[in-house]
């Protein structure tokens, strides 16, 4: 695993969330970008490194698809309810 090359942005709150709850799972970026293109959401290595590491916005559209893949609440990327899904 390499170590963030840049410090965190502020372009949103839920990439460091991505990555937390990726992790939780032990899910390499390759295949959550696998899930998101199965979902018809084009998003490359590099967008979405920019993403986790907060300096690119996230479209509604994409947080929808992540919270179903990474089976968290929407509101929960966004830093406003409990982490898993039906509580």
């Amino acid at each position: 695993m390499r170590l963030r090359e840049y410090p965190l942005g502020n372009r949103n709150i839920v990439g460091a969330r991505v990555t937390e709850a990726r992790r939780r799972v032990n899910m390499p970026q390759r295949v959550l970008l696998a899930k998101m293109q199965v979902k018809g959401i084009e998003l490359n290595t590099s967008g979405l490194s920019k993403l986790e590491g907060q300096h690119r916005y996230v479209m509604d559209f994409e947080l929808a698809a992540l919270a179903d893949i990474l089976d968290v609440k929407v509101d929960w990327l966004l830093g406003r309810d409990d982490y898993i899904k039906g509580k």
